[in-house]
């Protein structure tokens, strides 16, 4: 399992299409991927899950990956989060 945090740079934070654009690009991987803010850890894949974080630009999230192709999941879901993909 790896994990690290991620400062969201998205224009306009997390709303309903950036996060079903970040589920897609989570659920290309076999690796489980969480998105933890303070104590409240949802599966980056549910959509209904990701919606019920509510993030913004400039908040920081930790990714968690577990899995196979963790690596590689990681790095995708920073890109996006990063705003360079």
């Amino acid at each position: 399992m790896i994990q690290k945090e991620i400062k969201i740079k998205l224009s306009g934070g997390l709303e309903a299409r950036p996060i079903a654009v970040l589920v897609q690009v989570a659920s290309q991987y076999d690796s489980s991927v969480y998105l933890q803010i303070d104590n409240k850890k949802v599966n980056a894949k549910s959509i209904m899950g990701m919606m019920s974080l509510g993030l913004n630009a400039g908040e920081n999230v930790t990714v968690l990956v577990d899995g196979a192709d963790e690596k590689e999941a990681l790095e995708s879901i920073e890109k996006y989060l990063s705003g360079e993909e």
